[in-house]
């Protein structure tokens, strides 16, 4: 395990760059261009910048990047 320290603006700004990555791969996911293997490297990939943003976001934020794990399946 890796500890870091941030300051509160850090933190805000690791945060604004998670979700805007965990947008961008909503985007990617729901493209049907995109092939099986594709969208299941981007699907794992999500789950981990996911569990990432959840060590520093509040539940009610967090809620709107769980449904991209549902529609994932």
């Amino acid at each position: 395990m890796l500890g870091m320290m941030f300051t509160d603006k850090e933190c805000r700004e690791l945060g604004y760059m998670l979700r805007k990555e965990l947008d961008e791969m909503l985007l990617d996911i729901g493209d049907r261009r995109l092939d099986g293997p594709v969208k299941e490297a981007i699907a794992k990939r999500y789950k981990i910048i996911f569990r990432m943003y959840a060590r520093l976001a509040s539940p009610r934020e967090l809620s709107r990047y769980a449904i991209g794990l549902r529609t994932q399946r």
